[in-house]
């Protein structure tokens, strides 16, 4: 086995769920007004090949979306990425996995939700595990305690849950300091954000501090796992835009049918 393959990919995965604490109902919203206008957006080719291309990117507001990417790679070379930078060189590696785990066990909840929406109560019941055991054993999750017990993190929330009801994701978004998205997601993170206890924590006792802390670091820690990706992609992509929007629906759409596919016994493997 491939050790360092499989951390960049838990790292790939970590870094694009905290990259989701940002994403805001109104950046899409905002990005859909501008897509009203007409010089922001694709009209559909009459050419049957080039309208079967268009379908498949399911990308009409592309003019606007390449003006919103350019405003995130600007910032990226200008800010982040220094910033990224900078916290990789003064935040030890155990350090910024602690915080990793933080923002994994906050968003258990959530996750636990959106598996019973989608019917899945074995995926369920190993996300009530991993934040019960997390929460306790793991020091209020920043040790990953139950994915050594077996209970292994996994990715399910709101808008995949959508995504096998067979909502549609409708039109392909990229929001600046966000990134891919869609409606159906952007709808997803409003309820996600519902069912993330962090963000009910009370005033006093520094639980508030504590509350933006998590917030920034999660944040932080997401720009900069990802600083070697995106550098890797401007250097081998010709076209950097259409690579990310065409590996995020694909990756989207692959977890919707890895959920709709668990077919596992409700029951552990250990009980049995």
């Amino acid at each position: 086995m491939d050790f360092r393959q499989d951390e960049n990919s838990i790292r790939e995965t970590r870094s694009r769920r905290m990259l989701r604490r940002s994403r805001a109902l109104a950046g899409a919203l905002a990005l859909l007004t501008l897509g009203a206008c007409s010089s922001l957006r694709n009209p559909p080719p009459k050419d049957p090949d080039d309208l079967a291309d268009y379908k498949a990117a399911n990308d009409p507001y592309e003019p606007a979306n390449r003006k919103m990417y350019n405003i995130q790679m600007w910032a990226y070379h200008k800010v982040l990425r220094p910033v990224g930078k900078a916290w990789i060189w003064a935040i030890p590696k155990p350090v910024r996995h602690s915080i990793a785990n933080v923002n994994e066990t906050w968003r258990e909840p959530s996750v636990f939700f959106s598996d019973v929406g989608a019917g899945k109560p074995r995926r369920a019941g190993d996300a009530f595990m991993r934040f019960a055991i997390n929460m306790s054993a793991g020091v209020a999750g920043f040790f990953d305690v139950a994915g050594l017990v077996g209970y292994k993190q996994h990715e399910t929330d709101p808008g995949l849950t959508l995504g096998t009801w067979g909502v549609k994701s409708g039109p392909y978004l990229f929001v600046p300091f966000v990134g891919p998205t869609n409606i159906r997601d952007g709808i997803g993170y409003g309820i996600s954000q519902g069912l993330t206890p962090i963000n009910y924590v009370p005033r006093g006792y520094d639980l508030l501090t504590f509350n933006w802390a998590y917030n920034v670091a999660g944040t932080m820690e997401g720009y900069a796992s990802s600083i070697d990706q995106i550098d890797h992609l401007e250097q081998d992509s010709l076209d950097p835009y259409s690579y990310i929007r065409s590996a995020w629906q694909q990756n989207r759409q692959s977890q919707i049918d890895t959920i709709k596919g668990d077919d596992r016994a409700t029951t552990p493997d250990w009980y049995n």
